[in-house]
């Protein structure tokens, strides 16, 4: 069975512009992380086979090498495990993994994903020594992900009370004895934080990329040139990268005309429609490996 045959666009077929491949691209560990988290998150414990997650990838414009490459990063990285069984290589989820994708279930899936987590202001600083560089390169993506922005060197911003200690656990022994510290603020008089808000986080950035979202999907349903499986898989991954962007700003910093609820709807409806489909394809997939279209 083809590509063309499933529904599944070739190299060759793609069209510039079409829904699922937008002006910006999609990091092929992104997709991945967005497939595990649809289709191998806690209602699945059997392993998948690598050629699932190629055509997966390919159907949403990975080529071969780079979505292996993202599996293997996962793999160093202790998300996925991999084993061998006869002719085929098999990925699942390890305990931190499905850790990593309950942590994350909370937003991704969650009814206010854009609302802050309580009041005031939560103020984060942390001092690492050069030699656990690695360490804060994850230690900032975390804090960036839960709405975190450096508001200095060192010290970082986030509005609400975002729950940082679950945030930072997975971390916790590898950083040294205390090496960050946290507060919980509120805005005092004459002391206004309108202009650490802006200085912290890009407003108008945020605005773009809630409308790069909705330019990408408002009409995914009159453009079905992928199967729902491999659109499902782009559009989380997409609402990844717009949650990732959106730091839960209180709504006083936003105008009348701001488009995170336009995002959050069409999220929601697009993702309702796919999902009865892109389970029965992902489950006719798995179940017969002679299906698969790409070898391990």
């Amino acid at each position: 069975m083809t590509p063309s045959d499933r529904g599944i666009r070739t190299d060759a077929d793609r069209t510039h512009g079409a829904v699922g491949e937008p002006t910006r691209s999609r990091q092929p560990k992104r997709l991945v992380l967005s497939f595990l988290g649809e289709f191998m998150g806690e209602e699945r414990d059997e392993p998948v086979r690598t050629g699932v997650f190629l055509e997966v990838l390919r159907g949403a414009g990975v080529a071969a090498p780079a979505a292996r490459a993202a599996l293997d990063r996962l793999v160093r990285g202790g998300v996925l495990s991999r084993e061998r069984h006869g002719r085929h290589l098999e990925f699942s989820l390890t305990p931190a993994g499905r850790t990593l994708l309950s942590e994350a279930t909370d937003r991704v899936r969650g009814p206010s994903p854009f609302h802050p987590n309580g009041d005031g202001w939560t103020l984060v600083t942390f001092s690492l020594p050069e030699e656990l560089r690695t360490l804060r390169g994850r230690l900032r993506s975390t804090l960036t992900w839960h709405g975190f922005a450096p508001l200095r060197d060192g010290l970082w911003l986030a509005s609400g009370r975002p729950a940082l200690a679950t945030a930072i656990e997975p971390l916790s022994a590898d950083l040294p004895t205390g090496a960050v510290m946290a507060f919980h603020a509120e805005e005092l008089d004459g002391f206004p934080i309108a202009a650490s808000v802006q200085d912290a986080w890009d407003i108008d950035g945020i605005r773009a990329a809630h409308r790069a979202f909705i330019e990408t999907w408002r009409d995914a349903a009159s453009s079905p040139w992928a199967s729902a499986m491999v659109m499902r898989t782009m559009l989380v991954a997409d609402w990844l990268e717009l949650l990732r962007a959106d730091p839960r700003l209180p709504p006083e910093f936003m105008d009348d005309q701001w488009p995170a609820p336009e995002s959050f709807a069409l999220y929601r409806r697009l993702r309702a429609e796919l999902s009865p489909q892109s389970e029965a394809e992902f489950a006719a997939l798995t179940a017969q490996p002679g299906r698969s279209i790409v070898t391990d």
